[in-house]
Parts: structure tokens; C-alpha cells; sequence
């Protein structure tokens, strides 16, 4: 009596085992993958809207940048231009040729600087445009794959 009322016991448990085990269908492990991509969409869009405000803060410092350098080097070369011709009236003094020699020095370090706030400054414009295309194809894809 005892054996059989463990046995059915026994018989009981891996019968109620079975039934117990979840089974997870295609379609509930589509929509979970589904949900993982959109929150993975979702982390990069916002990352790069962040990355976009700070670039697009930049600009304005970096126009300004670009003005007052290309200013400089306006000046600059308008300074080496008036050294240059005082030296021209006078091609033996040593004081003017030291003047234009600096002057020189000084209108290409300008230049120099002014180039690299220009090429700064496209750079940045270029980021921004590429960014912007990112989020609108990130954008795209999420609303493709958000159910309405």
C-alpha cells in the first residue's frame, strides 16, 4: 500500500512537472527582440541628439573664432605689407629688414591660425550635417519597427 501511494506520488510530480514548464512562443520572442532593438534605437538617437546640441553649441564660439582670427591676419598682412615698403625705400637698414622679418613672421603665423579656425569651424558644419543625417535614419528605422 505504502509503494503504490509513492509511486502515484512519484507519478503525480512528473506528470505535473511537464505541464508546469513554460513554453515560449516564436512570437512572444520576436516581439521581445523587437523591443530590445527599439530601446537600443532609442539609446542612440538620444545619445547622438546630446552629441548634436554640443556640437551645435560650438558653432557660434567657433565662428567667432574664424572672424577675429581672419581679422588678425588681415592685419597682420596689411602690418607686413607697410614694413615691406619701408624697407623697399631703405633695402640696407638692418632695423627695417629685422622690422619686416617680424612682420612677416607674424602675417604667416596669422594665416596659419586663421586657416585652422576656418577648416575647425567646416569641420564642426560637417559633424553637424552628419549627425543630423544619423538621427533622421535612426529615426526612420524606429518608426519602422515602433507598432502604431
Amino acid at each position: 500500500m505504502r509503494i503504490a501511494f509513492v509511486f502515484y506520488v512519484l507519478l503525480a510530480l512528473l506528470s505535473y512537472s511537464g505541464v508546469s514548464a513554460q513554453v515560449v512562443s516564436q512570437d512572444s520572442l520576436k516581439a521581445l527582440n523587437d523591443q530590445k532593438k527599439i530601446l537600443a534605437l532609442n539609446k542612440r538617437l538620444n545619445d547622438s541628439k546630446i552629441e548634436l546640441a554640443k556640437l551645435e553649441n560650438q558653432i557660434p564660439h567657433a565662428v567667432d573664432e574664424t572672424a577675429s582670427t581672419a581679422e588678425r591676419a588681415q592685419r597682420s598682412a596689411e602690418e607686413n605689407k607697410v614694413a615691406a615698403g619701408e624697407l623697399s625705400t631703405d633695402p640696407q637698414d638692418k632695423q627695417l629688414a629685422r622690422k619686416a622679418s617680424k612682420a612677416a613672421s607674424a602675417a604667416s603665423r596669422d594665416a596659419k591660425r586663421a586657416r585652422k579656425a576656418a577648416d575647425n569651424l567646416a569641420k564642426l558644419r560637417r559633424n553637424v550635417d552628419s549627425l543630423r543625417e544619423k538621427i533622421k535614419e535612426d529615426e526612420g528605422k524606429l518608426a519602422l519597427l515602433t507598432p502604431n
